[in-house]
């Protein structure tokens, strides 16, 4: 990666740029925060630069710092391939000016940053706590915010205040009649979801409905609070991989195969191409697990039961792989900083190719009853239309960008793990809309199969694992038979992989869109920060605006084909 867009903001921006720095592959910009905003625009506007997507905000605190608080924008280019991360230093009672109004992501973006830190924005529309309860007292990921300590909060918070629910009255009255027109509907508060099966988990919109349409919504992302980011500070690099699988239970392989090469990206370790090519074929796997449940259970939510059970059936097989493989079905904790866990039991490529032709013929079956079927048509064809532009400034990724047309797969344009080496294509729709969700979802289960193929012919013999003694556990008989062997496995085990301190985002493309871990090492055996970049976060913070002025079925449709794992959003 050059150094183009550091030299452009420093010739732009002169003094007000303190740092420069590329490492990694990442080129990042520290600047003074009152230019901040300028920068980012810049960043945004600049023909050279066209930072279309702003793909996180992250807070990072260092309370011995007069300057306490890292604030941290990942932003990238898809037409030039640049990645830049530009960060400002806040001190305690600073704020920072909110970029809400330039890219759509940053709203719950800040709002995260808010809530888990403490940091001001100035000028966002709606700064409220987003991952904890409103009545939750201090700042969860601050460091001096002790991580066993429990609270209880009950009350549960009203979404919609009367003042916007006076709003959305002013909002119909004026589309239907003029400005000043007399309102004769009465309008209905309901909650959907969080216990109504077509809400997938633990999410909950309270939406203002005139009938049966949706004039106005907000969102609350969850009840899970499963503390991912706090819990990772507080053990090894090694035994944060389990939980990377209950980011997103519905294709962990493919959490845990983006977690551990974000680690090495830090450590600077190649693994052995044995290793890579089955993480291929883990992540391909996971790929198409997810793909599966995602469309059976969007058609199921439209009235389409027998779909449900050809996928649900066709990922039993799947899963049957892969519980020979690792042992367990769901929760995986398969690969390894450095390699895998294991190797491959004898008959896994059978295995595979079986299980895959019966995927190929469920998704022969389910495509013969949706693809031109009337009913499905009227509930998806022109349902929750998103442009490209507007997906872009959401922060959308994976299918759901790929399907407003937008052909952008981190495999393509940033391969990892061999992928340049494959052959496949990039399904993409016209429209973004819930029909093109499901159709670009069930090609791009064609083209996985492909690559599953690809991976399984070109598979090498060899090892599994890194021999560097840095991450590599050594053989029993070393650590029966000699002293460097066995404190070689004492500290890899009790103090964890020693990383490098420094930081790098490391980031694959998920079933969901592009998952990124954020990775803040001190040089210790466990991580001083990591902030996972989840794909359906963004994607659902556009939800409440895709379904206003829908019907109230066609939210279940909308939500269904976005995918939201609640595991990853409320992480």
């Amino acid at each position: 990666m050059s150094r183009r867009a550091l030299d452009r903001l420093a010739e732009r921006f002169g003094p007000d740029v303190l740092e420069t720095q590329s490492h990694l592959g990442d080129e990042s910009v520290t600047v003074r925060r009152p230019a901040l905003r300028s920068v980012l625009q810049f960043c945004r506007d600049d023909p050279q630069l066209h930072m279309h997507l702003l793909l996180d905000v992250v807070g990072v605190d260092y309370p011995g710092r007069p300057q306490r608080f890292d604030v941290v924008y990942i932003l990238r280019s898809l037409s030039t391939r640049e990645r830049v991360r530009v960060k400002v230093q806040v001190a305690e009672g600073e704020a920072v000016p909110s970029v809400s109004d330039l890219w759509y992501s940053a709203n719950w973006a800040e709002r995260e940053v808010y809530d888990l830190f403490g940091v001001r924005f100035d000028g966002h529309p709606d700064l409220r706590r987003i991952l904890c309860h409103h009545e939750f007292q201090g700042h969860a990921l601050r460091k001096d915010y002790p991580i066993e300590r429990g609270q209880m909060c009950y009350t549960v918070e009203h979404l919609l205040s009367d003042a916007e629910i006076a709003h959305g009255r002013e909002l119909v009255g004026s589309a239907a009649q003029g400005d000043a027109a007399e309102i004769k509907s009465d309008f209905l508060s309901v909650n959907i979801g969080p216990s109504h099966p077509a809400t997938h988990g633990a999410l909950r919109i309270e939406a203002l409905l005139d009938g049966e349409t949706i004039v106005h919504s907000k969102a609350e992302i969850g009840y899970l609070h499963r503390c991912f980011e706090k819990e990772a500070e507080d053990h090894t690099w090694t035994q944060i991989i389990p939980y990377t699988d209950r980011l997103n239970y519905v294709s962990a392989l493919t959490n845990n195969v983006a977690y551990v090469l974000a680690v090495e990206k830090l450590l600077g370790i190649d693994v052995p191409e044995r290793a890579r090519v089955i993480r291929v074929i883990v992540a391909e796997m996971g790929r198409i697990m997810d793909h599966l449940v995602c469309v059976g259970a969007n058609l199921v939510d439209i009235g389409a039961l027998t779909n449900f059970w050809y996928f649900w059936n066709a990922r039993e097989r799947l899963y049957g792989v892969v519980e020979r493989l690792c042992g367990i079905r769901l929760t995986t904790n398969y690969t390894r900083i450095g390699g895998l866990y294991r190797d491959l039991y004898e008959g896994f490529e059978q295995d595979l190719r079986d299980a895959l032709e019966h995927v190929e013929r469920a998704i022969q079956d389910v495509t013969g009853l949706v693809q031109r079927n009337r009913i499905f048509f009227d509930r998806t064809v022109g349902v929750g239309v998103v442009s490209a532009q507007d997906a872009l400034d959401w922060g959308f990724t994976g299918p759901c960008l790929r399907a407003c047309g937008v052909d952008y797969d981190v495999r393509k344009a940033f391969p990892y793990s061999g992928y340049e080496q494959y052959e496949f294509d990039i399904p993409v729709g016209e429209n973004g809309d819930a029909y093109d969700r499901v159709l670009v979802r069930i090609e791009e289960m064609h083209q996985s199969i492909g690559i599953l193929r690809q991976a399984l012919g070109r598979l090498p013999d060899g090892p599994i694992q890194s021999a560097d003694r840095r991450v590599a556990m050594p053989s029993k008989d070393e650590v029966y038979n000699s002293i460097e062997g066995m404190m070689n496995h004492f500290k890899l085990v009790f103090e964890g992989i020693q990383v490098p301190a420094g930081e790098g985002y490391g980031f694959t493309e998920g079933a969901n869109g592009e998952l990124g871990f954020f990775i803040v090492s001190d040089g210790s055996g466990r991580p001083y920060r990591i902030k996972v970049r989840p794909p359906c976060f963004p994607i659902f913070s556009a939800y409440t605006k895709m379904i206003q002025g829908q019907m109230l079925a066609d939210a279940v449709a909308i939500l269904g084909g976005l995918n939201i794992i609640a595991g990853e959003l409320d992480r």
